[in-house]
């Protein structure tokens, strides 16, 4: 209670489901456990790179980053895979993610790094996280079709899989994947 008898309620509660939950040098590590190395390299993304995104994506992402962190992750000298760091716009702000992505272009897994929303933070659990190993490109990743709802936050879940289809098309882009 507040001087005079008011009870003062303050809106932080939402705000809850915001944050930094990894760093982009850990993710690897999270989304291939059983690593030795993994090496980073940036890549800017220029006109010529978010033109050949757009088109394997079949469509513009919701946001571009000035630059894509790709490591590339082995176990002694075999390749893993990749993890690459893309963003996408939840409702109202990017939501930062890092996507395994195996030698064939399927996805390892996924990690969510940063969210920004009050709501629909519930993405970032694993048990949400984990339907999307497996999946290709192709799969359209999409709530009620292949990919289960969380109430309240479909904007997030749809941008989920929109990063997992961009992660795909830069490491297709950059020429990481064939």
């Amino acid at each position: 209670m507040a001087a005079g008898g008011l009870l003062v309620v303050r809106p932080a509660a939402g705000r809850a489901q915001e944050g930094v939950f990894l760093q982009p040098a850990q993710a690897p590590r999270e989304l291939f456990p059983d690593l030795t190395d993994a090496s980073e390299r940036s890549v800017a993304a220029t006109a010529a790179l978010q033109a050949r995104i757009r088109d394997l994506m079949g469509r513009p992402p919701t946001f571009w980053e000035a630059e894509y962190h790709i490591f590339t992750v082995r176990r002694g000298e075999r390749v893993l895979g990749f993890t690459v760091v893309v963003e996408e716009i939840g409702k109202h702000r990017p939501i930062t993610f890092a996507v395994g992505v195996n030698p064939d272009a399927t996805v390892r897994d996924v990690a969510v790094l940063a969210y920004r929303e009050p709501y629909g933070g519930d993405v970032k659990e694993r048990r949400f996280l984990k339907q999307f190993a497996g999946k290709t490109a192709a799969a359209p990743l999409l709530p009620y079709r292949d990919i289960q709802n969380i109430a309240g936050a479909t904007l997030s879940v749809e941008a989920t899989g929109r990063a997992v289809k961009k992660a795909i098309a830069v490491l297709r882009a950059t020429g990481e994947l064939g």
